[in-house]
């Protein structure tokens, strides 16, 4: 397996640098860790539930999600992740895949190795504790996501989606929180928010009307983010991003 190209990774760097101090030594160690770089189509299935895994997927452009499947072919939809996301860090111990991850646009991704990420987190303390920063804010990611759906109603988990989203791609580097193109679709959205296509459409609908967003197709512009954040009961401390 050839090494990773110094750059494939920046994205990934960067965002441990936000969980905690790396040195030089740990930023070489990451770009030098051996991968394998893929490109896939939106739809295209990267991790499948019930599979044994041997390697790490680190996500370089791009958009996925997590899903589980109820055994009747339903889909929920537990998390959307961006370029510099690990997308199953929990491989590193965990060696049979519990969900599905996906794409949801066209994306490029790193497969490295979990034998070689292992000794990257036993050589290099500081990757060791920034990864499990990251983890960490996923388990808190992933409790207030069962709030949103288990307890806001539908206008409020649509708002508190969109906030989300778009404090961590601003957060990422991708651009303004302000103004931005969804990746998902509007089944997607339904599918992580336990609504109907025509249910998130007309929340959609709504939060335009209340003036608090501006809508072209997947552009999203929002326009008064006091308003916003109080209809979206959002409190982005559970993001950590100051940690």
């Amino acid at each position: 397996m050839p090494d990773n190209d110094a750059g494939a990774f920046s994205a990934f760097i960067e965002k441990l640098k936000r969980l905690g101090p790396l040195d030089e030594a740990d930023v070489a160690g990451i770009s030098n860790l051996p991968s394998r770089i893929e490109m896939g189509r939106s739809g295209h299935l990267l991790v499948k539930e019930g599979q044994r895994v041997e390697f790490c997927c680190v996500l370089l452009r791009g958009y996925a999600c997590r899903s589980k499947m109820t055994r009747e072919g339903r889909r929920q939809i537990v998390s959307f992740h961006m370029a510099g996301d690990i997308l199953d860090l929990q491989h590193l111990f965990l060696a049979q895949a519990d969900h599905n991850v996906q794409l949801i646009t066209e994306a490029s991704y790193a497969w490295i190795p979990i034998k070689s990420l292992r000794a990257a987190v036993r050589n290099r303390p500081n990757i060791g504790e920034a990864l499990w920063r990251d983890s960490l804010i996923d388990a808190s990611i992933f409790r207030e996501w069962v709030l949103n759906v288990g307890q806001r109603d539908s206008k409020t988990r649509i708002a508190h989606m969109l906030c989300e989203f778009a404090i961590r791609r601003s957060a990422a580097g991708l651009g303004s929180p302000d103004h931005f193109e969804l990746p998902m679709t509007q089944e997607q959205i339904a599918d992580a928010t336990g609504m109907t296509t025509i249910h998130v459409n007309r929340m959609l609908s709504e939060l335009r009307e209340q003036g608090v967003i501006r809508r072209d197709k997947r552009i999203i512009e929002i326009v008064n983010w006091n308003q916003m954040r109080q209809i979206a009961d959002f409190d982005p401390a559970y993001l950590h991003q100051a940690a």
